[in-house]
C-alpha cells in the first residue's frame, strides 16, 4: 500500500496557500490604494497651486496681469522634487510660461473647476491641472486659462515605498500565518493522536471500547474502531477454541490409532508387517508430538504479548518442570541433575513452564542413554541463566540461528522424532520476557548447551 502525505501536513499546506493568496491580495490592494493616495494628493496640491496663480490675475489698463506666487510653486515641491511647469494663456494668446506645455483638450468653463489630466511633456509623464477665470481688461471680460504640471517621479516613488512595505508586511503575514496554520493543524489533529496513543498502548488482548471524549467529527470513527475490535475479538476468541479443540482431536485418535498399533506388532509374525507397524507409530508420535507444539505454539503467541507476570520462586518452577520430565528420562535411563540457587523472578509462569519444557524434552530426546542432563541455574548482576547441558551428539554443522525457526532442525537429528517447534517457543517466550536463548556446542562435540537468559527482577 502506497503512504500518502499526513493530515497534519496536507492542513497546513492547504492553510498555507489561503495565506499566500491573501498576502498577495492584500498587497495588491494595498499598493493599488497607495498609488490612488499617492496620485491624489498630487492633483489636490495641483489644483491648489493652480487656484493660487488664477486668484492672482488682476486687470492694468485694459491689461491682464500676474504676479507668480511663490506659494503656488513651493506646495508642490513640499512633496517631491519633480519638475514643475506652467502655462497662463488668454485664448490663443500666450502670457507667460512654457509656450509648448499641452493643454487639456476637454471644454473647460470659466467656473473655477479644476481640470486634470495626463500627458508627455519634454520626454517625461506629467499631470496637468487647469482651471479657467474671467478677467474684466477694460469693458470686456477676458477668459484666462492658467496651467500647472508636474513630472510624476515623485508619486512613482512613494508608490513603490509602500508596495516595498506592503510586501514586506504581507511576506511578514504569510510567515505568521503558516506558523499559525501548523499549530492549528497539530491542535486539530491531537485528539486524533491521542485516540491513536491509547489505542498502542494496549496490548493485543486489551479489545475492550474506546471511552474517550472526542470531536464529533471522529465518532463515526471511534464508532467503527470499537466495532472492528469487538469482531476481533470475537476471531480471537475463536481462534483460541478452534486450536484447542483441534489439538484434542488429534491427539485422541491418533492416541488410538497409536495403541492399537502396538497391539498389532506385538501379535505380528510377519517382519515386514512389523517395520510397517513401527513406521505407523513412528508416525503417529511425530502428528501428536507436531500437534502439541503447535498448540504450544499458539498458546506462546496469543500470550507473548500481554504477559501475566507473576512474581515466582526460580527453584520451585525449575522443579515442577524437571519432575514432569523425569518418567520420560526414565525410560532411556537418563539422569537429571539440577544444580539449583534461590531466587524470584516476575515472569509468565505458563510460557517460562513451556520454554523450559521444551529445552529440557530436547535434551533429554537427543541425549544417548543412560547419560546425564544438567539443569544449572545462576544469576549475575543484571540476569538470571538457566543452562541445559546435555551428552548428545550437538547441534550439528548447520547455522545455530536456524534452529530457533520454525519447523527447522539439526543435520544430525535423522531417526528422532521432532517437529522443528521446541527451540523457536523457547526463544519467543524470553524474548517476550526481555530475554534471549543462547545455543552452543560443547567442547569436541560431547553434548549441547541451551541457556535461558532472563533479565533480572
Amino acid at each position: 500500500m502506497t503512504g500518502t502525505a499526513s493530515i497534519g501536513r496536507r492542513l497546513t499546506l492547504l492553510l498555507a496557500g489561503v495565506a499566500a493568496l491573501l498576502s498577495v491580495l492584500s498587497w495588491w490592494m494595498v499598493t493599488g490604494l497607495a498609488r490612488q493616495a499617492a496620485e491624489r494628493t498630487q492633483d489636490n496640491v495641483l489644483a491648489a497651486s493652480v487656484t493660487t496663480i488664477a486668484e492672482t490675475l488682476r486687470s492694468e489698463q485694459g491689461e491682464v496681469r500676474l504676479e507668480l506666487p511663490y506659494s503656488a510653486f513651493s506646495m508642490l515641491g513640499a512633496i517631491s522634487e519633480d519638475r514643475v511647469f506652467y502655462r497662463v494663456a488668454t485664448g490663443d494668446t500666450f502670457l507667460t510660461g512654457y509656450d509648448d506645455l499641452p493643454v487639456p483638450t476637454e471644454q473647460i468653463s470659466s467656473g473655477g473647476r479644476v481640470i486634470f489630466d495626463t500627458g508627455v511633456y519634454s520626454g517625461e509623464e506629467v499631470r496637468m491641472a487647469t482651471v479657467s477665470r474671467l478677467v474684466l481688461a477694460g469693458t470686456q471680460p477676458v477668459s484666462v486659462k492658467v496651467t500647472v504640471a508636474q513630472t510624476r517621479g515623485g508619486v512613482a516613488s512613494i508608490s513603490a515605498e509602500l508596495s516595498q512595505l506592503a510586501a514586506f508586511l504581507s511576506v511578514a503575514f504569510f510567515l505568521v500565518a503558516v506558523s499559525l496554520s501548523a499549530f492549528a493543524a497539530r491542535t486539530s489533529l491531537k485528539p486524533l493522536n491521542e485516540i491513536a496513543a491509547a489505542v498502542s498502548r494496549r496490548g493485543p488482548s486489551d479489545l475492550r471500547p474506546l471511552r474517550r471524549a472526542a470531536p464529533t467529527e471522529l465518532a463515526p470513527l471511534m464508532t467503527s474502531l470499537n466495532r472492528l475490535m469487538d469482531r476481533l475479538g470475537q476471531s480471537i476468541r475463536s481462534a483460541e477454541d478452534f486450536i484447542a479443540e483441534a489439538a484434542h482431536r488429534i491427539r485422541t485418535p491418533l492416541a488410538t490409532v497409536r495403541a492399537q498399533a502396538e497391539i498389532a506388532l506385538r501379535s505380528a509374525k510377519d517382519e515386514d508387517q512389523k517395520q510397517r507397524l513401527r513406521q505407523m507409530i513412528r508416525a503417529v508420535d511425530e502428528s501428536s508430538r507436531s500437534a502439541g507444539q503447535l498448540l504450544d505454539h499458539a498458546t506462546v503467541v496469543y500470550r507473548s504479548d500481554d504477559l501475566v507476570r507473576t512474581p515466582i520462586t526460580l527453584s520451585d518452577l525449575v522443579r515442577q518442570t524437571v519432575a514432569g520430565l523425569e518418567p520420560t528420562a526414565a525410560m532411556k535411563d537418563i539422569r537429571l541433575q539440577v544444580e539449583m540457587m534461590e531466587g524470584k523472578v516476575q515472569v509468565d509462569p505458563v510460557l517460562m513452564d513451556n520454554a523450559l519444557r521444551n529445552v529440557l524434552d530436547n535434551a533429554i530426546k537427543y541425549s544417548p542413554p543412560e547419560t546425564d542432563v544438567t539443569i544449572a541455574v545462576s544469576a549475575g548482576d543484571s540476569e538470571i541463566r538457566i543452562a541445559v547441558s546435555d551428552q548428545g551428539a550437538g547441534l550439528g554443522d548447520g547455522p545455530v540461528d536456524m534452529l530457533t525457526q520454525r519447523f527447522q532442525r539439526g543435520t544430525n537429528t535423522q531417526g528422532v522424532v521432532g517437529s522443528g517447534l521446541g527451540l523457536t517457543i523457547a526463544k519467543d517466550v524470553l524474548v517476550a520476557h526481555g530475554g534471549r536463548l543462547e545455543l552452543e556446542t560443547l567442547e569436541g562435540n560431547k553434548g549441547t548447551c541451551a541457556t535461558l537468559v532472563l533479565p533480572s527482577s
